[in-house]
Parts: C-alpha cells; sequence; structure tokens
C-alpha cells in the first residue's frame, strides 16, 4: 500500500578513492574515484521507511550532480507518494521538462543524472512500501500499470504504447517459469575486474586465474590506449582462458570512426564478441559505420553507458549501429526510462547487455535486466549483465553472485542503501577517508 507525504530530501557527495589502486581505469578515464550523489527520500507515514537513491561519478563533479538534485527537490517535496506513482508519467515529466533547468539538459548531463538520483529513490521507497525487491514489483506490475511509468514522447515512431502493450501482454505467456529459472540459476553475468588498463601484467594474471577458479567464462578487457600494448595483453588474457570462454573488448570512447575500425581488424585474431563504445557515445552514424565495417569479422559493437535518453537509443536502433544494447541505471531517466529502452530493444530483438560496476552499479541494474528476462525478453541468447567486484561491502543489500550468475536479490527495494557507516567515512571532503589524503596532498 503506497502511502506518505515525502516530508525530506537529503543528498550527499560520498567518494571512494579508487584511483590509488587503478580501479576502473581506461583508455579515457585513467584516474577514477568511483563516486555517488546519495540521495535519501523520508515520509511523514508511520512506517519510517526511507527512499534510498544514487547516481554514479567518478570523483570531481559530483558536488555539481549534488547541487542539480538540490535544484530539483522542490518537485518532489510535500508530494504524496501515492499521487507521485499514481501518474508516474506525469511525475517523470515535470522532473525532465522544469522550464528552466531543461535549458541545461534536457534529458541529458548532470541533471538527467541528478533526475535518475531522486528516482531511484522513489523507487525504491516504493518497492519497500510494497514489500517487494524492485525487480518483483515490475513483474508482479499489471501491463498498463506499468506502461503508466514510461513517457513515450519522443520515441512513438518506433514504439507507441500500443505496440509495448502487446510485448508486455506476449510476455505474459512462461513468466512463472522464467521467473523459477531466475530463483534457480540466476542471470549470467561477465567480469571487468579482471583487465582494467592500469593493472599490471602480473594483476591480471592473478586476477584470470581466481576468476576462472571462481567458474567465471565471460571476460571483459580494456583496449584503445596503445595498440601494441592491446596486442600483447589481448593475447596474454585470451592464453588464460583458452579458445573457447567469451572475451569482449572495451576502447571507452577513444577512437575516430576509421581508427576504431583499423584498430579492431588487428585486434580480430582474438576474437572478441564485440567491441564497446569504440567511438563517441554521441556518434549514431559512426556507430553504424563501425558494426558495417566489423560485421564480416564476426565482431559487434556495443553501447549505452554514455548514451544520454531513450531518443539516442531509439536512433542507434534504427542506424543498425549495435548489436548489443548497454542500459545504465544511473545515466538513464531511472526505471522509467529504462522500461522504454527495454521495450524498445525487444522490438528490435536486439540483447539487453547492462552496465554495471561503479558504486552500486549492479545492484541496481540486476533488477532490471531480471524484469527484462521474466516479461519482456524471454531469452538468454547473447545476454549476460556486466559484474564488476569492487565496494560491494558498503551496501547493507549487496548483489549475490553464484556460478558467475545475479542471483534475484530478495530484500524489499532496490538495493540502493548503502551503510551509514560508509558513508560518513567517505563523504567528501569531510569524512575521515578524504581529510586524511587531502591532508597527504597538501604535504
Amino acid at each position: 500500500m503506497v502511502r506518505g507525504r515525502i516530508s525530506r530530501l537529503s543528498v550527499r557527495d560520498v567518494r571512494f578513492p579508487t584511483s590509488l589502486g587503478g580501479h576502473g581505469s581506461d583508455a579515457m578515464h585513467t584516474d577514477p574515484d568511483y563516486s555517488a550523489a546519495y540521495v535519501v527520500l523520508e515520509t511523514d507515514a508511520e512506517d519510517g521507511l526511507q527512499g534510498y537513491g544514487l547516481t554514479f561519478t567518478l570523483g570531481k563533479g559530483t558536488e555539481v550532480v549534488v547541487c542539480a538534485v538540490n535544484a530539483l527537490a522542490h518537485h518532489v517535496l510535500h508530494k504524496d507518494l501515492r499521487d507521485i506513482v499514481g501518474d508516474f508519467r506525469g511525475f517523470y515529466r515535470q522532473l525532465t521538462s522544469d522550464g528552466q533547468l531543461r535549458w541545461i539538459g534536457p534529458e541529458k548531463g548532470v541533471v538527467h543524472l541528478a533526475t535518475a538520483a531522486v528516482l531511484n529513490a522513489v523507487w525504491d521507497l516504493w518497492a519497500k512500501q510494497e514489500g517487494k525487491p524492485l525487480w518483483k514489483l515490475l513483474v508482479d506490475m499489471d501491463p498498463r500499470t506499468l506502461l503508466s511509468c514510461i513517457d513515450f514522447r519522443y520515441i512513438t515512431d518506433v514504439l507507441t504504447e500500443e505496440e509495448a502493450y502487446e510485448i508486455l501482454q506476449k510476455g505474459q505467456v512462461g513468466k512463472k517459469e522464467r521467473e523459477g529459472q531466475m530463483l534457480m540459476h540466476g542471470y549470467p553475468a561477465y567480469t571487468t575486474s579482471c583487465a582494467w588498463l592500469g593493472y599490471s601484467d602480473d594483476t591480471l594474471k592473478q586476477l584470470c586465474t581466481e576468476a576462472l577458479k571462481d567458474g567465471w567464462t565471460r571476460f571483459k578487457v580494456k583496449v584503445g590506449a596503445d595498440l601494441q600494448d592491446d596486442i600483447r595483453r589481448c593475447r596474454l588474457i585470451r592464453n588464460m582462458i583458452g579458445p573457447e570462454k567469451t572475451l569482449m573488448m572495451d576502447a571507452n570512447q577513444r577512437w575516430d570512426v576509421p581508427e576504431a575500425i583499423e584498430w579492431m581488424s588487428k585486434l580480430a585474431e582474438f576474437k572478441p564478441l564485440w567491441i564497446e563504445e569504440p567511438t563517441s557515445p554521441d556518434d549514431i552514424l559512426g556507430h553504424a559505420a563501425i558494426s558495417k565495417a566489423l560485421a564480416p569479422l564476426g565482431i559487434g559493437v556495443a553501447t549505452g553507458e554514455q548514451c544520454h535518453n531513450r531518443v539516442i537509443f531509439k536512433q542507434l536502433l534504427q542506424a543498425k549501429a549495435l548489436q548489443f544494447l548497454q542500459i545504465d541505471s544511473c545515466r538513464l531517466g531511472s526505471v522509467n526510462e529504462n522500461l522504454s529502452v527495454l521495450l524498445m530493444a525487444k522490438k528490435f530483438e536486439i540483447p539487453v547487455c547492462p552496465h554495471a560496476g561503479g558504486v552500486g552499479l549492479c545492484e541496481l541494474v540486476q533488477h532490471l535486466i531480471i524484469f527484462d528476462f521474466i516479461s519482456v525478453s524471454a531469452s538468454l541468447k547473447n545476454r549476460m549483465c556486466e559484474y564488476v567486484d569492487h565496494l560491494h561491502e558498503h551496501f547493507r543489500y549487496p548483489v549475490i553472485i553464484k556460478k558467475a550468475s545475479y542471483m534475484p536479490p530478495k530484500d524489499a527495494g532496490y538495493s540502493t542503501e548503502m551503510k551509514e557507516e560508509s558513508i560518513k567515512k567517505h563523504q567528501y571532503p569531510d569524512g575521515e577517508v578524504w581529510k586524511k589524503l587531502l591532508a597527504a596532498q597538501e604535504n
């Protein structure tokens, strides 16, 4: 039962100094500090439940996202949760169509990241009040109610609400069996933790050996800074994992279009399933050209972690610019917008392989991909969800991985709640971790 008026919104800048160990490093982001703008919603309901939401950043600039969250807060404060979820499409549009703030968006960049953090907290609160994990809230939702959460503006030329309804209706067939399958076996994952660009060969070998022992069969390697080094590292990892296991590559937007095609033709011998973010995430036609050129080599193109909104995804699908679609739980406007992209991907029969890792991205996106399999795609062909093994210890309900698969969360909510002790320690710049680090830098 949805209840309570939102009485308070607070937001904090939480940062983890992952750059110190080279964790998360790639060809474009050499020193990321995995961070989050962390939102807490309180209501006047007697249940005392709170909604937790976050958006992911790489350190600097988190304070800008925090400002944007505060600028959006008036849309949420003193609203009744029942009214928000009763017209979720209207509320989503209100947030994304603020007459002044949309000028520095619209539906992209800092304002959209802030929108995601706020909406993620709303979804967490709703799922908690219903006593269900978010994936289950979505799976159990009547198709019409689910569709009422989505803003179809700008995508009806590709997906109308009626078409989306038909997809969800078809998804009702076999749904119970698929839910049972997820609860028993989980959703297949791949690991990015072994081959960050800043890791030494020894670290890479050690992590690969451990991952193979733990049953991982799908691996991703970062490429794009130096071709000869990429050839050497890809040979190293391919030799370690053997010819049968799946290898993906990720350039994190490093190349121009011709450069991407040439570089990947040199790496084709290592049989990558895909090249991720080969060029600018906004270059739809560039991705299409790369896709076309690499198809004869058996290499797909994957992108989406920096895809602004459903409109860019729509065009990537229309232009046949990707073979693997990567949603992100914090880059798009939360669950609402991700639902529209999952439905478009189903219409185009393009597999969804979410971006995860970061701070809390695994915790969040597992819900979306489990829902996608049970209610939308009904397929695991060429599908897997990214997994990175950093920072889960800071969450109250961390992901559970068994046999290289995400096991469906059982706790109510969106798995977004962090431990208060972790937040206090890592709050920027006043937490104990940052006080020490900043003092050391000054000396």
